[in-house]
């Protein structure tokens, strides 16, 4: 008969052992069994969004998940988690169990900026994450308080150079793709201008619709919100060709300002190792929720182009990307923040 003791170390013993082979299973050593199961109605999808609520990155993961839970039959929640530039939605996502339940819906600032911008990013672009798919393309563009009096990037500039110092653009975090254009326009423009850095993009919008910042380097779906309340005005788009969501506004190179357009998405990402099954199955059903009329009707009048693409093809369009930014910001000279 065992000692007390012993029980004790017995139940020890099983209870690892149970949680191992969880773990396995988690971990795609049974395929099969994970995706027959995959997913259940007793458990909520989350996607995890690094922006608080009210931003277009926000309004984006919430029409897909509205969508997408429909098509699965499972209930899909967003969830927010700003700050950190992104970092504590990634991380919170990295940890996870590679099950299916929890994604990440990023900008490629996340993926492809923070680890070239930022000196305490924790997690591995490319080792601590599973790509799931793209979720939309989508250029970031120079939104102006109507404060300041001008009306194109030249006649910005001039204001900014008659006012050194004194001048203060908004981001979307330290490190962000929207921190990362300011600077570089700054250096390109020969400006002095201050940094200020949000937690996110509705944060920095807020300040620039109340004019305690000048300008900023907005998403397209945000800066159409802010302009409507006629207190912001769109002087250029960060993009090879003008856009359908605002055809009137010139990119960057009509105005002659040029190297102002490399790519920005958002995209959708698990833990690593998530079971082959899964990832098909999440893949799948985000490619049919991204191609619906009503989805990529949302996007485009955001300033979006909405369209899913194999794991292997935004695995790739990952990589490409941060090698582009990698370049952009040692040009830029930014220091690590």
């Amino acid at each position: 008969m065992l000692s007390e003791p012993s029980r004790r170390l017995s139940r020890r013993v099983f209870a690892f052992a149970a949680a191992a082979s969880a773990s396995a299973v988690l971990l795609g050593l049974s395929p099969l069994a994970v995706a027959q199961d995959f997913p259940s109605r007793s458990k909520p999808i989350r996607i995890v969004v690094g922006f608080t609520a009210g931003g277009g990155t926000d309004a984006q993961a919430r029409v897909v998940a509205q969508k997408l839970g429909d098509l699965l039959g499972v209930s899909v929640v967003v969830e927010n988690r700003p700050g950190a530039s992104t970092m504590l939605a990634a991380n919170e996502v990295a940890r996870a169990l590679p099950d299916g339940y929890t994604l990440l819906y990023a900008p490629s600032s996340t993926m492809a900026q923070n680890p070239h911008t930022l000196s305490r990013v924790s997690y591995d672009p490319f080792k601590d994450f599973t790509p799931v798919s793209m979720g939309g393309r989508g250029p970031l563009v120079l939104s102006m308080s109507t404060a300041v009096p001008a009306n194109n990037v030249k006649e910005l500039v001039a204001y900014v150079k008659s006012h050194p110092g004194k001048v203060s653009y908004a981001s979307f975090g330290a490190g962000t793709s929207s921190h990362v254009y300011g600077e570089l326009f700054v250096k390109k423009m020969g400006i002095d201008a201050v940094h200020v850095a949000y937690k996110g993009g509705s944060d920095a919008a807020k300040d620039l619709v109340g004019g305690r910042v000048e300008y900023m380097f907005d998403s397209a779906s945000s800066a159409l919100i802010t302009a409507g309340t006629g207190k912001v005005k769109i002087l250029a788009v960060a993009a090879s060709a003008r856009i359908p969501a605002m055809p009137d506004v010139p990119t960057f190179a009509e105005q002659g300002v040029t190297g102002l357009d490399l790519p920005s998405w958002l995209g959708f990402y698990g833990p690593a190792n998530m079971p082959a099954p899964v990832l098909a199955k999440l893949n799948a059903a985000i490619v049919q929720v991204l191609a619906m009329p009503q989805v990529r009707d949302f996007y485009r009048n955001g300033g979006y182009e909405a369209g899913g693409t194999t794991p292997q093809e935004f695995a790739k369009i990952t990589r490409t990307t941060y090698e582009e930014w990698g370049v952009m910001v040692r040009q830029v000279g930014l220091a690590k923040q």
